[in-house]
C-alpha cells in the first residue's frame, strides 16, 4: 500500500507500536476530542491506518482488486478449455446458491430460537403478572434478559470481538477495497448467531437485520475459501476462486441474501446491495445476487408452510418480520401532500440528530471499552438491566383502556405473547396499550403500531412514552458488545412519532393511523440511514401494499435531503470513527485544484527494482520497506518506435509483495544475470500459488551465497498496471482509483527527458483520503471552508 516503513517492520514492531497508540490512548485525556476519529493517528502520506474493525484495533491493508496480468496469469487463460471455463461459471452460480441457501436456513433457525425463547419467558412473566406476582414477574424477566445479554456478550468480548455490532460498515469497507481482519471467519459467524439470539431474544433495543447481513457475507466468504483458515477444503475447482475480486462478488451476494432474509424482500435487498455496501456493479453480478435472495425467499417460505402446522413451538408468522398493511384501502388528497412533507422533514431533522448523538455515545463507549474486557462486559449488563426495568415498569403508569366492543371478545384483551390488546395488569374487559407495545418482541411490537383500522387502540401519552423510551434504549444500546442491527430500532421510533401525528392528523387527512406509522419509519430511516430506492421497496414488501409508493417515494426523498443538510449518514459517521480508510464516490471540490504530481512530490522517493534483480536487493527492499508494490524497470532498453535513442528506461510493470516472498521461497535464483524462457517460468510457478497473499520476509531464510545470485522478475510482473501524467488532477485520479478498484496507480512524467526514470512515484488508498491530503496541505483546508461558506 506504499505504507511508510518507520510504522511497519517485524511482527514485534507491529505489537509494539499498537500497544504504543493504545497507552498512548488511555493516558491523554485529550486523546479523543469530539472532532478527532476514535483512534489517534500521525496523518502523513503513505502511513498505515490503525482502526477499529469490530471491536479490535487491526492494522488496516488494502485488497488487490485490479487483475494482475504477469506471464503467467496470461499463459492461463490462454490454455484454458471450453470444460474449465464452464466450470469456473458453474461454479459461480453454485456458490451464488449455496449462499442463499445457508443463509435462508440460518436465518430460520435464529428466528426459530428467538420467538421461542422470547415466547416462553413472556408467557412465563405474564403468568405472573395475571396472579399479581409482580415483583416475581419483575425478578424472573429481569433474570432471564440478563442470562441472554451475558452469554451474547461473553461470546464477542471473549471470543470475536468482530462480531459485535452489525457489520455492515465493515463489509462496506471490504467492498470499497479495504482488508478488514477477521470478519468473515468461522468463529465470527458462530459467535455473530448465537449472540444475535441471546441479545434479541433479551429484549433489547436492536434487530437482527444487520447481524444477518454480516452473517451471510461470512457464509459467502468461508464458502469462497473452501472453509475457515485452519481447514480449508481443497477442492480442485475453488483455486478459480482464490483472489479479492471472486470473493468481493460472493460477499456481495451474502449481503444481499443477509438483507432479504431479515425482511423477506428480495428485490429490496438486492437494491440494498447496490445502493448501500457495494463500490462495484456490474450486470453480471446482479443477476447473481437476484439469485441468492431468490433461493432464501424459497427457503423462508418453505419454513413458514411447515410452521403452519404447529411443529415449530411458537414460532409463526411472527417470527419473519412482514408488517402487512395490505387491508386498508390507501385513500390521500392533494392536501394530505402536504402532511407527507412534514412527516419527511422531521424525519430528516430528527434522523440527523440521531446520528448526531449517537456519534458522541460511541465515543463515550470507546472510553469506556478501553478499560478492558470486564468494562465491556459490565456496559452491555447495564444495558440490559435499564432495558428490563424500563419494558416491565413503565406499563404500570398507562391507564387501561376498555376493549373496543367491535373487536372479538378472544381478541380484547390476550393474555398471550403477542396481540395488539394486552390485558396486563387490567381488569377483564380491559388493555394496556403499553404493555402492548413493550412487553412483547421488537418484532411484534412494530406488528401492533402498524396495525390498521384501529383508530382508538393507542393513547397519546402511550405512545410518547414508547418514543421517548425507544429513543433513549436506541441510543445506549448500539455500540455495546453484542450483535446489533439498527433497521428494527430506528423503524420503532419512527413509528412512534409516525403515529402520535396520524393521532392529531386524524380530523384532517384519511390516511390510517398505521400507515402514519410505516411514513413515519420509512421517513426516519432515510433521514439516519440516507437510502431511497432500496428502502422504498423493502417497506413495499414489508408492508404488502403497492398504493403506498408515491408516498413512500416523497418521504424518503426529502428525509433524505433534509438529513443531508445536517450530517453523513449513520454508517458514514461509523466509518469515520473506527477509522476505516473508506473512499467516498465524490471527491472534494478542493482535490480539482491539485496534481497527482504535487502529490507525489511530499512523499518519500518510490523503490524500484529492475526486471533482473539481485537477491540481496529483494531482501533488503522487503525487510526495510512494508509497500505492496514496486515498479520493475528495464535499463538499456532499445525502443522499438524509430527514432528514438537507444538505451531508453522502460517501466515493465509492478510486481507484487507476495509474489517476491514466493520467489524467494522456491529459492528462484541464478547465478548469472539472465531472462528466464516460459517453460522454466511454469515449471517452478503455478498462477494458484501466485494468487496466495500469505506469507512474511520473516519465515524466508536465505544464504550469503543465495545474496549473490539473480531472480527474473519479468514473469511475475503485472506488465499493465494503471498509470497517470502527473499534470492529472487528484480528484480525476481518486475517481479513476475507486471505480477501478486499484490498490496502486503509478504516477508517470509528462516529458521524458534522458535518465529520468519512467515512474516518479505511486499513489495509494492512503494518499488519496481527504483528510490525509489536508495534514499536508493545510492551505487546502481554508479554500475548502471558503467553498462551505459560498
Amino acid at each position: 500500500m506504499g505504507e511508510d516503513s518507520r510504522e511497519f517492520g517485524e511482527s514485534t514492531k507491529i505489537n509494539h507500536k499498537m500497544e504504543e497508540v493504545q497507552r498512548e490512548e488511555e493516558i491523554d485525556p485529550e486523546s479523543n476530542p469530539l472532532n478527532e476519529p476514535l483512534l489517534k493517528r500521525n496523518w502523513t502520506l503513505s502511513s498505515n491506518a490503525l482502526a477499529l474493525v469490530g471491536e479490535k484495533v487491526s492494522f488496516i491493508e488494502s485488497l488487490d482488486y485490479e487483475i494482475n496480468e504477469n506471464d503467467l496469469f496470461k499463459h492461463d487463460w490462454r490454455s484454458r478449455s471450453r470444460v474449465q471455463v464452464l466450470q469456473y461459471i458453474f461454479l459461480k452460480w453454485l456458490l451464488a446458491f449455496l449462499v442463499g441457501l445457508l443463509t435462508g436456513i440460518i436465518a430460520t433457525l435464529i428466528n426459530l430460537a428467538v420467538e421461542n425463547i422470547a415466547g416462553y419467558k413472556l408467557l412465563a412473566v405474564l403468568r405472573y403478572i395475571h396472579k399479581e406476582r409482580y415483583l416475581a414477574g419483575f425478578l424472573y424477566f429481569t433474570g432471564i434478559n440478563f442470562i441472554l445479554t451475558f452469554v451474547a456478550a461473553i461470546l464477542c468480548v471473549c471470543f470475536a470481538p468482530t462480531a459485535a455490532g452489525p457489520g455492515i460498515p465493515e463489509i462496506k469497507a471490504y467492498l470499497n477495497g479495504v482488508d478488514t481482519p477477521n470478519m468473515f471467519g468461522a468463529t465470527t459467524l458462530i459467535v455473530k448467531i448465537i449472540g444475535s439470539i441471546g441479545a434479541v431474544s433479551a429484549g433489547l433495543d436492536l434487530g437482527k437485520e444487520g447481524p444477518l447481513v454480516h452473517i451471510g457475507s461470512c457464509i459467502a466468504s468461508l464458502l469462497g475459501q473452501g472453509g475457515t483458515d485452519n481447514y480449508k477444503i481443497k477442492w480442485h475447482w475453488l483455486r478459480y476462486f482464490n483472489n479479492d475480486r471472486d470473493r468481493r462478488d460472493l460477499i456481495t451476494c451474502g449481503s444481499s441474501s443477509g438483507v432479504c432474509a431479515a425482511f423477506r424482500a428480495p428485490v429490496g435487498g438486492v437494491l440494498f446491495a447496490l445502493e448501500e455496501v457495494a463500490t462495484w456493479w456490474r450486470s453480471a453480478l446482479l443477476w447473481r445476487t437476484f439469485f441468492s435472495t431468490a433461493v432464501v425467499v424459497v427457503v423462508l417460505r418453505a419454513f413458514i408452510e411447515i410452521c403452519h402446522s404447529g411443529k415449530c413451538g411458537l414460532f409463526g408468522e411472527g417470527g419473519l418480520i412482514m408488517f402487512d398493511v395490505s387491508n386498508v384501502t390507501v385513500k390521500y388528497h392533494v392536501m394530505d401532500i402536504v402532511i407527507v412533507v412534514v412527516i419527511g422533514i422531521i424525519g430528516g431533522v430528527l434522523g440527523s440528530l440521531y446520528n448526531h448523538v449517537l456519534h458522541k455515545i460511541l465515543r463515550l463507549y470507546n472510553l469506556i471499552n478501553q478499560k478492558g474486557k470486564i468494562h465491556k462486559l459490565l456496559l452491555s449488563l447495564a444495558v440490559s438491566l435499564f432495558t428490563s426495568m424500563c419494558q416491565y415498569g413503565l406499563p404500570f403508569l398507562a391507564k387501561c383502556t376498555p376493549c373496543d366492543s367491535s373487536v372479538l371478545e378472544s381478541a380484547c384483551p390476550t393474555n398471550g405473547r403477542s396481540g395488539n390488546f394486552k390485558q396486563f395488569n387490567c381488569p377483564p374487559g380491559f388493555y394496556n396499550d403499553l404493555a402492548t407495545l413493550l412487553l412483547t418482541t421488537n418484532d411484534d411490537a412494530v406488528r401492533n403500531i402498524f396495525s390498521t383500522n384501529t383508530p382508538q387502540e393507542y393513547q397519546p401519552m402511550s405512545l410518547l412514552i414508547f418514543f421517548v423510551l425507544y429513543c433513549i434504549l436506541g441510543l445506549i444500546t448500539f455500540g455495546i458488545a453484542v450483535p446489533s442491527g439498527l433497521f428494527l430500532p430506528i423503524i420503532l421510533m419512527g413509528s412512534g412519532y409516525g403515529r402520535l401525528l396520524g393521532i392529531y392528523m386524524g380530523p384532517h387527512t384519511n390516511i390510517d393511523q398505521g400507515l402514519f406509522a410505516v411514513l413515519g419509519a420509512a421517513s426516519l430511516m432515510a433521514g439516519s440511514m440516507r437510502m431511497t430506492v432500496s428502502l422504498c421497496v423493502i417497506f413495499l414488501e414489508l408492508t404488502n401494499n403497492l398504493l403506498l409508493l408515491p408516498i413512500t417515494m416523497i418521504v424518503l426523498l426529502i428525509a433524505k435531503t433534509v438529513g443531508d443538510s445536517f450530517n453523513p449518514s449513520i454508517y458514514e459517521i461509523i466509518l469515520h470513527l473506527k477509522g476505516l480508510p473508506f473512499m467516498d464516490a465524490n471527491p472534494e471540490p478542493w482535490m480539482r485544484n491539485l496534481t497527482v504530481g504535487e502529490l507525489v512530490d511530499v512523499k518519500p522517493s518510490v523503490v524500484t527494482l529492475r526486471g533482473i534483480e539481485k537477491v540481496a536487493k529483494i531482501v533488503d527492499v522487503l525487510k526495510n520497506t512494508a509497500h505492496n508494490g514496486f515498479p520493475v524497470m528495464d535499463d538499456g532498453v532499445v525502443p522499438p518506435v524509430v527514432g528514438q535513442a537507444n538505451g531508453a528506461t522502460e517501466l515493465h510493470g509492478v510486481v507484487l509483495r507476495a509474489h517476491l516472498i514466493q520467489a524467494l521461497k522456491k529459492k528462484w535464483f541464478f547465478k548469472e544475470r539472465r531472462r528466464t524462457e516460459d517453460r522454466e517460468v511454469r515449471e517452478k510457478f503455478t498462477w494458484v500459488e501466485l494468487a496466495e497473499r500469505e506469507g512474511s520476509i520473516e519465515g524466508v531464510a536465505v544464504t550469503s551465497e543465495e545474496m549473490e545470485m539473480f531472480v527474473d522478475l519479468h514473469p511475475l510482473t503485472n506488465t499493465t498496471p494503471f498509470t497517470v501524467l502527473e499534470s492529472m488532477s487528484v480528484a480525476k485520479a481518486m475517481i479513476l482509483f475507486r471505480q477501478v478498484g486499484l490498490r496502486h496507480l503509478l504516477v508517470v512524467p509528462k516529458y521524458q527527458a534522458s535518465g529520468v526514470s519512467p515512474v516518479i512515484g505511486i499513489l495509494t488508498r492512503q494518499d488519496l483520503l481527504a483528510h490525509n491530503i489536508l495534514a499536508v496541505f493545510p492551505h487546502l483546508a481554508k479554500s475548502k471552508s471558503r467553498e462551505k461558506r459560498n
